[in-house]
């Protein structure tokens, strides 16, 4: 991707998860096998939950190579499912028919799509209407009941890339990417599938975080839309596991203390220092806070950010803790 002095100014790291890309992303995650370590345990449990409705994503959402780039489009920042859902709905027919008929092209063996692709590209109300169930079908059964660790996962990438850009800006930022992404001024490299440039061209670009983007980071299909470039984030071993409530166990001021501090984002020698005990013993603490899903941990370098989670906020406001599992 090449950079105008413009471009610098315009970079913007999106302030939630998008849940179209987590759609597709998972989607090809769950067909592909790929990680297995990270996502065997949530592909099991996801495949209990689907119905013959999602199956509409399947010839839609290959695991490789292309896919439309109108089941991703520019949110402007409202990452409600209903709208990204009607957004989606509500592409220009001409658009949708030209998106169609370059995945069909795509097929391997010349295999034609299934005939609802015909009537989807026609804009009819059925066809549509299965999309949209096939959409809001697959999210609320494979990933609605995994959401809130999914976003506390992209709320500690978050935190890491807002003290990065606080303490580098848009350099440092773009810096700090590495290995995923590498800055070489005025361009930023990634490993793609194909060879492939960009030229932003003043119009600035989004950096989405994504849960499920496993292998290398994605982009959309063509040069005019608005530049977005779709990143992976770290994940915490075993996020997928059933858990058995660990709240007893979190009775004490300490981790209490550590919680607290750690809703803005702190890595562990700044909560030793904040708490006056050493950074092993900080160590142990988040382990524990970790294994009950109230925490969130990131390595960047030599230092470890911690973050709170959704589970460990509600704790912290004496309010029940929201469901981790359907």
């Amino acid at each position: 991707m090449h950079f105008t002095p413009e471009d610098i100014g315009r970079v913007r790291v999106a302030a939630a998860p998008d849940p179209l890309w987590e759609i597709v992303n998972s989607f090809q995650a769950l067909v592909d096998g790929a990680n297995p370590l990270m996502f065997d345990d949530w592909r099991r449990r996801a495949r209990q939950r689907l119905t013959p409705a999602c199956m509409l994503l399947g010839p839609l959402l290959p695991p490789r190579g292309y896919f439309p780039d109108f089941i991703t489009p520019d949110l402007a920042g409202t990452f409600d499912l209903e709208h990204a859902v009607g957004t989606v709905l509500d592409t220009p027919r001409s658009l949708m028919r030209a998106h169609l008929s370059e995945l069909a092209a795509a097929r391997r063996r010349g295999r034609p799509l299934p005939p609802v692709f015909r009537s989807l590209a026609e804009g009819t109300p059925e066809a549509l209407n299965r999309l949209g169930t096939a959409l809001h079908t697959y999210h609320r059964n494979a990933l609605v009941p995994f959401w809130p660790r999914i976003r506390a996962q992209l709320e500690a990438d978050l935190a890491l890339r807002v003290r990065t850009l606080l303490r580098g800006g848009t350099d440092g930022l773009l810096g700090g990417f590495r290995p995923v992404l590498r800055w070489r001024p005025p361009v930023l490299e990634a490993d793609y599938p194909v060879d492939r440039e960009l030229r932003l061209d003043g119009r600035g670009l989004l950096l989405q975080p994504s849960f499920f983007c496993v292998r290398t980071p994605v982009t959309l299909a063509s040069d005019e839309a608005m530049p977005v470039l779709v990143y992976p984030i770290q994940h915490t071993p075993g996020w997928a596991r059933e858990r058995e409530a660990g709240l007893g166990s979190l009775i004490g001021g300490t981790r209490a203390a550590i919680l607290e501090g750690a809703v803005t984002g702190r890595t562990t020698g700044e909560l030793a220092c904040r708490l006056g005990i050493s950074a092993a013993a900080v160590s142990q603490h988040t382990a524990v806070l970790r294994g009950a899903g109230l925490l969130v941990s990131v390595r960047r370098g030599k230092h470890v950010l911690h973050t709170v989670t959704l589970a460990g906020r509600a704790l912290l406001d004496g309010r029940a803790c929201p469901p981790t599992d359907g």
